[in-house]
């Protein structure tokens, strides 16, 4: 019988226990804001193996800390830049995670061998009460196999790492897809991976950001960001991006078929048993957006056809976990 990850509802008795697997080198599942994170103590390199091992991760993929306020994150760094500091203030608790250089407390491991690492103070209150329980900066990627789907509830972390000693359930997760990414060790800074803060927001605070082309690359050797694989966040069934003048190719297709789309599409639904209309706004989109890989899954499709969005920036995460999905 495959064995199930234990779900308990969050309480003071449930966090203390979160906690104390946290502080003897074990893993924790928790809810942020973005996706379920999969958390082990960031400053204890055996705990953290166990996050790769259990993920079947790669050792060039880095991880990402969190921490419950940015004074913990300057205990982290060897340079806290007026710059991070602007950021901080205007978006932590909240979706954006910075790259800056790794301070001592912080082994290897967690950063892929590289000099910097990547810090962000989530606003879930869950993962907040679970930081300031533990009074440790916690590793913490997606909850799910490597590769696979990112989880938006508990169940999706059970059924993907039935081998967690504990999953703390939040409920569904807000934002529903992964932080953005920026690096600062860089002039000007990088954006390393789109994410849930949305991007002209971001442009407000830093203009001259360099922006990756929309096309989907992953860099050679240690990666500078997690969510920088070629395939990455991807369902059970295979997924194509089609748009939607491709109707008569979708009927050659393995059957049943599942459609995410966020307009309309009467060329291509009748060939699909399974819909799920998602919100044409991109922030509404994302937020459903693995919920609904999800249910397909669930229904056992064999084929998943995604109507292509708008290549803008309102939609660059959305089109860079899409297209990372649909990779062979």
């Amino acid at each position: 019988m495959i064995p199930k990850a234990p779900i308990v509802s969050v309480n003071p008795q449930t966090l203390a226990q979160a906690a104390a697997l946290l502080s003897d080198g074990q893993l924790c599942a928790f809810p942020t804001e973005t996706v379920y994170g999969l958390g082990a103590d960031a400053t204890n390199a055996e705990a953290v193996l166990r996050i790769y091992q259990l993920k079947g991760r790669p050792s060039y993929n880095p991880l990402i800390v969190h921490v419950p306020d940015a004074q913990s994150a300057q205990q982290l760094v060897t340079e806290w830049s007026p710059q991070a500091n602007r950021l901080a203030q205007r978006f932590w608790p909240g979706p954006l995670s910075l790259v800056l250089p790794r301070g001592p407390h912080i082994p290897d491991i967690v950063s892929a061998g590289l000099p910097t690492v990547a810090l962000r103070v989530p606003s879930h209150p869950v993962a907040l009460a679970l930081l300031q329980t533990v009074r440790r900066p916690l590793a913490a990627p997606s909850a799910n196999r490597s590769e696979s789907l990112s989880p938006t509830t508990a169940q999706h972390v059970q059924r993907s790492l039935p081998n967690v000693p504990l999953i703390l359930d939040g409920g569904p997760c807000l934002l529903g897809i992964e932080s953005t990414v920026v690096d600062l060790t860089t002039q000007p800074p990088r954006l390393l991976r789109p994410g849930a803060l949305p991007l002209r927001l971001l442009l407000e605070e830093l203009p001259d950001l360099q922006l990756p082309s929309f096309a989907i690359e992953q860099p050679t050797g240690a990666h500078p960001s997690p969510g920088m694989m070629t395939r990455h966040y991807a369902p059970s069934a295979p997924l194509h991006l089609i748009d939607e003048s491709q109707a008569d190719w979708v009927a050659s297709l393995p059957e049943p078929r599942g459609l995410v789309t966020h307009r309309q599409l009467p060329s291509v639904t009748p060939l699909c048993q399974h819909l799920e209309l998602l919100p044409s706004s991109p922030e509404a989109y994302a937020a459903d957006l693995y919920a609904a890989l999800h249910r397909l899954d669930d229904q056992q499709v064999r084929s998943i056809v995604v109507l292509r969005p708008s290549q803008d920036n309102d939609w660059r995460a959305i089109l860079d976990r899409l297209g990372r999905a649909a990779a062979r």
